[in-house]
């Protein structure tokens, strides 16, 4: 059963579609091709039964109409080696599926499981290995700009969920929280709980300190 946490990161990616784009290009400099929109897809990759394939979220990259770049973002939790099979063919279905090129941004919080993601994976045909670009922890952005944090609430809340056990939990939670008067409420709602769970209870003081 996925976890809770699992489905929080999931649906930061859901709520913002370029967000995967901008960690890949921000933070671990992939090149991406310029796009005007990013657009949630469908995460049922099966092609065939009984298999089932399903990518936590899909992400196509479009210049107008036109497809130019399909990022399949997978939240890792837990070393799970069925993903050494399953993510080669989310990539080589989506590519097929979407004509385009395929990338894959793999999020793991955990350090131990972040660098078991980023081993490569052989395929078998010489030549064809797959190195998952892995988003670490550390890697994740510091979100202190309470108007970086207005134009991006999703990475200010990965960010404070990244740093909330640290001596800038206080600094990047009253950023993000400053922003979420801008969002519908239910979405603010969900967000503010989602940043006063992250953070320790010191900034918790803090913040009710500022009221």
């Amino acid at each position: 059963m996925s976890s809770m946490r699992h489905e929080v990161l999931v649906d930061l990616f859901r709520n913002r579609p370029s967000l995967a784009a901008e960690l890949l290009v921000e933070v671990l400099r992939v090149e991406l091709p310029p796009y005007s929109e990013a657009r949630v897809v469908s995460v049922d990759l099966t092609e065939t039964r009984p298999a089932e394939y399903r990518a936590d979220v899909v992400v196509l990259l479009l210049d107008g109409d036109k497809p130019v770049r399909v990022v399949i973002v997978e939240v890792q939790l837990q070393k799970d080696d069925d993903k050494r099979f399953t993510w080669p063919a989310y990539l080589t279905v989506s590519r097929d599926r979407h004509r385009c090129p395929a990338d894959l941004l793999v999020v793991a919080p955990d350090r131990a499981v972040a660098a078991w993601c980023a081993e490569p994976i052989e395929l078998g045909v010489a030549g064809f290995v797959l190195c998952p670009p892995v988003l670490r922890r550390d890697e994740i952005p510091v979100v202190t700009d309470p108007a970086e944090a207005s134009q991006r609430p999703e990475l200010g809340v990965l960010s404070a969920m990244a740093y909330g056990d640290t001596e800038q939990a206080a600094t990047v939670a009253g950023a993000v929280l400053r922003a979420l008067g801008a969002l519908d409420d239910k979405r603010a709602s969900f967000y503010y709980d989602l940043v006063y769970a992250s953070i320790n209870e010191a900034s918790r003081r803090a913040l009710e300190g500022r009221r």
